[in-house]
């Protein structure tokens, strides 16, 4: 029996894209903050932390779910879909999977309009 594939909608890949970039950037400023904290020890960078660990930390649970709508859609293996969960805890992978992942599945994204029937 044949396996139809349901395109998934841009909208899934698009969420997930902006999550990446926006858990990416605050993972690398808050890597910057701990450096100027703890090595340069400089005044001021123990809130310019605080605050941007909060904000990392609470935009990491909305990549999480993001990450996992579209690992479940692309139907990923678990050790995939746990490499693309766990990028948001590493500096700069967010980016580089991102990436990856997105010219993976450009082919397999539709815009939500129905695709012509051949007879």
């Amino acid at each position: 029996r044949a396996v139809t594939l349901v395109p998934m909608k841009k909208s899934v890949l698009t969420r997930y894209r902006v999550m990446a970039y926006v858990t990416g950037v605050l993972l690398v400023l808050l890597t910057l903050g701990v450096i100027a904290k703890y090595l340069l020890k400089i005044d001021g960078a123990d809130s310019f932390t605080t605050a941007v660990g909060i904000a990392h930390g609470w935009l990491y649970v909305v990549y999480l779910v993001f990450a996992f709508d579209l690992g479940s859609k692309a139907k990923w293996p678990v050790a995939k879909q746990l490499w693309v969960l766990l990028a948001g805890t590493i500096p700069t992978a967010a980016f580089f999977v991102e990436r990856k992942i997105s010219h993976e599945l450009e082919g397999k994204l539709t815009d939500g309009t129905p695709a012509p029937v051949k007879a």
